[in-house]
């Protein structure tokens, strides 16, 4: 059952989103509020907000750090982050294929020009936010996506 997230931020991640344009800051606001949808759906009862590598990151207690950012050398595409030496990345890729774009085993990549797909992306966001919970687990956990 879903219950509220405690969440702790950090004064800099607000310094962080209004210094996007309006355009970017909308689509990171919306990465922000699939992790705390989330994270309040996976039961994960603390959730910290803060800035890694200048980045809004997420933090829950058993969970792998999420960032989230624009980049201005890559202007037409904004990313979310997973740390490159866990099994995600290449987990959502064996689950999803190439349903998502990715950016080696670091990132997903979302196109300015395409809607976010919620429903297989929060499957990946609370695999991170339960990492060392579940990457025991054969896929972390997550079914194969069913074309």
């Amino acid at each position: 059952m879903p219950h509220n997230v405690n969440l702790r931020t950090d004064s800099r991640v607000a310094l962080k989103f209004s210094a996007y344009s309006p355009e970017v800051r909308k689509r990171i606001n919306h990465l922000r509020s699939l992790i705390l949808a989330s994270a309040k759906t996976a039961g994960i009862e603390n959730l910290e907000e803060t800035l890694k590598w200048g980045e809004p990151s997420y933090i829950a207690k058993k969970g792998s750090t999420i960032r989230i950012d624009w980049k201005a050398k890559t202007p037409d595409q904004y990313a979310m982050y997973f740390k490159c030496t866990s099994k995600l990345v290449e987990t959502f890729r064996e689950v999803y294929g190439d349903f998502f774009k990715y950016e080696k085993n670091r990132a997903i990549l979302f196109s300015f020009k395409e809607e976010v797909p919620e429903k297989e992306l929060k499957a990946c966001i609370t695999a991170a936010l339960k990492y060392h919970e579940v990457k025991g687990l054969p896929l972390l956990g997550m079914e194969i996506k069913q074309e």
